[in-house]
């Protein structure tokens, strides 16, 4: 099941270090850092079900 319940100290926080990390990069580089980032990121959640509720509702709540 994702949880969607804040769980984050600091979402500022992270926000800032996504956006330093883009930060100088080309377009098609910043697409492909998060590219690399979602797939590092589905690796440690690792749970099919998981992932798909997360694109699902990243969509929008529309049906994949």
């Amino acid at each position: 099941m994702l949880n969607t319940q804040a769980h984050m100290a600091s979402y500022d926080d992270f926000y800032e270090a996504l956006l330093n990390a883009h930060q100088d990069l080309s377009t098609e580089d910043s697409h492909a850092l998060n590219a690399r980032l979602v797939l590092l990121l589905s690796n440690h959640i690792g749970d099919m079900a998981v992932l798909t509720e997360a694109l699902r509702l990243a969509r929008g709540s529309s049906p994949l």
